[in-house]
């Protein structure tokens, strides 16, 4: 009783798929059965008969399988008579007694098997309807592809505006960069393990001691230097400026004197030099320069 419920149970259970193959292998078993009767057997054991089975369902897929791939050589979709002869005549098989075992005195005739509808694949995307072959295709040609296949469908997606999303998504990109960075110095640079025993288990970051520690603290920093850069820049900008409207000035005025626009060559050009000489490019001894306020037009 367990066992008939059990194999009640298991044929519930059992797909479509499944069940399709189990009625063609009976199938072929029954062939193989008559073929050992025809042959003088009165008895076969369970293996012979499931080798014979084995060995003739592999004789007629390598049949189809060569007959399908005759047929797309020649830009067709289902096997003729002249593809299933050349596969034949390709494995070795004489075909020309084929007639002749067909008309055997002693054959047996085995009744039709039930119908079994074959297992229906599903398709995995459907859009749009499929196209027909025109009257200027023959029928035994391929089919026209699926249309989701050349049908360009476009999507629009909202950007998310959202302030708790954006922040959430902004602090685990940070997090994740963070990560990423102590990962690569600890691959490259030297670390320290919390375990003696296994080093890479918990790679943390080697502190590296420092001679002055105060001393990153009274260095500016690269964005200041490129802020005062800046400003001295813009000041020495106004001043050739100045410079510049102030000789078209003297230049345009008839009643200057021509001797007066001429510098000495001792005069203030020297000095300057020689200051600019003293000074020592550093920050902390600069003069103080009050930012400029520029203002709108």
């Amino acid at each position: 009783l367990r066992d008939n419920a059990r194999g009640s149970a298991g044929k519930a259970t059992s797909s479509p798929a499944e069940n399709y193959l189990l009625a063609r292998r009976r199938t072929l078993q029954v062939v193989v059965s008559a073929l050992l009767t025809e042959s003088g057997f009165e008895s076969a054991e369970k293996a012979a008969v499931e080798t014979l089975t084995e060995m003739l369902q592999s004789y007629i897929t390598e049949i189809g399988r060569c007959a399908k791939a005759y047929c797309e050589h020649t830009a067709r979709s289902v096997p003729t008579l002249s593809d299933t002869v050349v596969t034949l005549i390709e494995m070795g098989f004489n075909v020309d007694t084929l007639p002749i075992y067909a008309k055997r005195s002693q054959r047996m005739v085995i009744t039709a098997p039930p119908v079994t509808n074959a297992p229906v694949t599903p398709k995995a995307l459907s859009a749009g309807q499929k196209r027909t072959h025109p009257a200027h295709i023959p029928s035994h040609f391929p089919e026209f592809p699926d249309p989701h296949t050349y049908i360009k469908t476009p999507t629009f997606r909202e950007p998310v505006s959202d302030y708790q999303v954006v922040r959430e998504k902004a602090a685990t990109q940070r997090r994740d960069v963070e990560r990423a960075l102590t990962r690569f110095i600890a691959k490259t640079g030297e670390t320290q393990s919390l375990f003696k025993d296994d080093i890479t288990t918990f790679p943390l970051i080697a502190a590296r001691p420092s001679t002055i520690p105060y001393l990153s603290a009274l260095l500016p920093s690269e964005l200041e230097l490129q802020a005062l850069e800046e400003t001295d820049s813009s000041e020495q900008d106004d001043q050739t400026d100045g410079e510049n409207t102030a000789g078209n000035a003297i230049t345009d005025d008839p009643g200057a004197d021509k001797e007066n626009s001429m510098l000495p060559p001792s005069g203030v050009v020297p000095s300057t030099k020689a200051s600019e000489d003293n000074v020592i490019d550093n920050p902390y001894l600069r003069p103080v320069k009050k930012p400029k306020v520029r203002r709108k037009k």
